[in-house]
């Protein structure tokens, strides 16, 4: 058992660090477009490794698939979220940021 606790330990650890850097990534970007972008992808990751962590710790098999079916339901919203605001903002007109030419 100790090593199915260590393996589920360090994915929560795991998922931790990803939702912390995403939340990085949300506030030192510079625009909607690549704060969306930090988001998703730490997010979701961060979503996985925690929801893995967790279902090793289930007690049955059937709670362990729920925990899993969590994760592409969470990963088809977020798509759909992050297109329709990045289409909104571009449809506002806000332009992606560019990098100053020197």
């Amino acid at each position: 058992m100790p090593l199915l606790d260590l393996l589920s330990g360090s994915l929560l650890l795991c998922g931790a660090f990803f939702f912390f850097a995403g939340t990085i990534g949300l506030l030192r970007f510079p625009d909607v477009y690549t704060r969306l972008h930090a988001l998703a992808k730490a997010d979701n990751l961060g979503l996985g490794c925690i929801l893995a962590g967790l279902a090793l710790q289930a007690d049955s098999m059937a709670l362990a698939l729920k925990l899993l079916a969590i994760w592409p339901l969470a990963l088809i919203a977020s798509a759909a979220v992050g297109y329709t605001i990045a289409r909104r903002a571009d449809r506002l007109g806000i332009v992606p940021w560019e990098k100053p030419k020197p």
